[in-house]
């Protein structure tokens, strides 16, 4: 089992005004926050920030040149929202934080490389910002609504093993599980600062006695790694993977996560119909 603790369900920051003591207070005491709010929540105040464009520094020719109206608003208010989150627990003002991005396409704060983590993940309204000072971190979110097919994608997210063991479940819990594990796979690719580029069918995933997702491989490097699953906003499936380059990974973990992931699965599936009917994959969240 990890010996990484668990950061908890990500804490709601509904605007510039925090709450950031309750980030603070959740970043010393496990080394790591996860926070999501809206871009709508934001907006305004981006938009009359008068350091707006200090905010969104090399990012705002990206901001200028966005194709849509609507897809240029939610690119700045990631970026803000990932300054503001960073800033907050580094104890700084966030237009005095560099967000560069590494090849790819993980952002990173310059001046911070191997002090601080950054992850950045958001679809449709959402948007969700990890920082950890303990190891890579990660985050992926998916609306639950999304229809997902397992019969044609399976061969591109699961490898053998887990397609097995998802195709003997139920239609219902198979579609839970299989966005589970589509969100934690691409959590983990970001955290390794690979994300799509690598195939979501060479990473495997198990679950350990007490629910919770574990690297199939079981080497220490592996143990290493933590992961989590939440439902946010009763819509989002916000999963988070994160590694600890300095703890004991023999020491085992609280049972926290797995019955928060449990949680997940068991709400999903009171409600199947989204999950089961099947289309289109879960959309690509923006990583740079």
């Amino acid at each position: 089992m990890t010996g990484v603790e668990a950061s908890g369900a990500p804490l709601h920051v509904a605007g510039p005004e925090g709450p950031w003591e309750e980030v603070c207070d959740r970043f010393e005491s496990v080394g790591r926050a996860v926070v999501h709010t809206t871009w709508g929540e934001w907006l305004t105040a981006a938009l009359l920030d008068p350091e707006l464009r200090g905010l969104l520094g090399r990012d705002r020719p990206r901001y200028r040149q966005g194709p849509a109206a609507a897809g240029r608003l939610a690119f700045a208010v990631s970026r803000v929202v990932m300054k503001h989150t960073a800033a907050a627990v580094l104890h700084t003002a966030p237009a005095a934080l560099d967000i560069a991005y590494l090849p790819g396409g993980q952002p990173t704060l310059r001046g911070f490389g191997g002090e601080l983590w950054l992850s950045l993940a958001h679809t449709e309204e959402l948007i969700v910002v990890a920082v950890s000072r303990s190891g890579p971190v990660g985050v992926d979110a998916e609306a639950v609504t999304r229809r997902v097919s397992f019969e044609a994608l399976h061969g591109q997210v699961c490898t053998p093993q887990e397609a097995e063991l998802l195709a003997a479940l139920p239609e219902d819990r198979r579609a839970a599980r299989f966005l589970r594990l589509w969100t934690l796979k691409e959590a983990y690719t970001k955290a390794l600062g690979q994300g799509m580029q690598r195939g979501f069918a060479t990473v495997g995933f198990r679950w350990d006695g007490d629910g919770r997702a574990v690297l199939a491989d079981d080497s220490p490097a592996a143990r290493a790694w933590s992961f989590t699953t939440c439902l946010v906003r009763d819509r989002y499936l916000v999963s988070e993977a994160c590694r600890d380059t300095g703890r004991d990974t023999d020491r085992g973990g609280g049972r926290g996560a797995g019955h928060v992931a449990g949680q997940v699965e068991d709400r999903l599936r009171d409600d199947p119909g989204p999950l089961a009917r099947t289309g289109l994959p879960p959309a690509q969240t923006v990583r740079s």
